[in-house]
């Protein structure tokens, strides 16, 4: 009599660890969605910049973009974009010595509105670099935590942020705000489910972003670790990056993990890649 109770409470114990297993699998996502947001786009008429000594004197077209991210603790925002008030300026602005024309068709704020998110329910907030077209809109987004390498938090908040081509402006209003000030890869919600990567060489503290979604898989956030698939393919430097030696490494750390993760790269500036992807209101799973 002994042995079969035994036996039953071993075997419910069993049932009841399987049945665990089987909730825990049912469970939804810590990342549920994630939609790619229009953030503006450029133009320039020698490409050559970005690659140095190939397609010298060819115009290009540039896609930007940032990423709304639903976590179950909340709304992450990375990137921001080139500024919403470039959209009153239907011919542009021309930036770079006159390398680059930027452009808003549609604003950031009106698409998040489309999605019923106020900038104030943004909690976590994250850019790959400081540039403009990165952190056009950042001073919308005082309610969130920052997350910024530490290299790049010294570069765009110290004293000399033009001779990294930062202009405090667009994200002054962030010096008031949470910050977490990073030294390396970064778990942002501690489950894995959002990574940060430190892939310096574009600006000193440049960072990129690895999202797992639910039904499409891990996506990898090139930033401008990369600007376009050629360079990515070639492993080219744009002749303005901060360090040449850093941005190769960075993009060899990109396909390592490409190739850990089994994941996507989107490439935030390449513009026919950009072009496939499903925009908001549309959310991608």
């Amino acid at each position: 009599m002994t042995q079969k109770r035994n036996f039953i409470r071993i075997l419910l114990s069993v049932l009841l660890a399987l049945s665990t297993l089987n909730a825990r699998a049912d469970d939804p996502q810590a990342v549920q969605r994630m939609a790619v947001l229009y953030c503006g786009e450029s133009e320039t008429k020698d490409v050559s910049v970005w690659s140095p000594g190939v397609d010298v004197g060819k115009p290009r077209d540039f896609s930007d973009s940032c990423y709304l991210i639903r976590h179950d603790k909340g709304w992450m925002l990375w990137e921001s974009g080139i500024s919403d008030a470039i959209a009153d300026k239907p011919d542009g602005v021309v930036v770079g010595g006159g390398i680059l024309t930027l452009r808003v068709r549609k604003t950031l704020q009106s698409q998040l509105r489309e999605l019923g998110v106020d900038p104030a329910d943004i909690k976590y907030l994250g850019f790959s670099h400081f540039h403009g077209d990165h952190v056009g809109n950042a001073n919308l987004f005082t309610e969130a935590t920052l997350y910024i390498q530490q290299a790049e938090y010294d570069a765009a908040f110290g004293p000399e942020p033009a001779k990294f081509n930062f202009n405090p402006a667009l994200y002054e209003k962030l010096r008031a705000t949470p910050i977490v000030r990073l030294q390396g890869d970064h778990d942002v919600f501690g489950d894995g489910s959002v990574m940060i990567y430190s892939t310096p060489g574009h600006t000193p503290g440049h960072q990129s972003l690895l999202v797992r979604l639910p039904k499409t898989g891990p996506v990898l956030l090139s930033g401008d670790a990369v600007h376009f698939r050629e360079n990515w393919e070639n492993r080219r430097v744009p002749a303005r990056n901060f360090s040449q030696e850093q941005s190769l490494a960075s993009m060899e750390k990109l396909a390592a993990i490409l190739e850990r993760e089994h994941a996507t790269l989107w490439i935030n500036h390449d513009k026919p890649q950009t072009d496939t992807l499903p925009h908001a209101p549309d959310f991608v799973e």
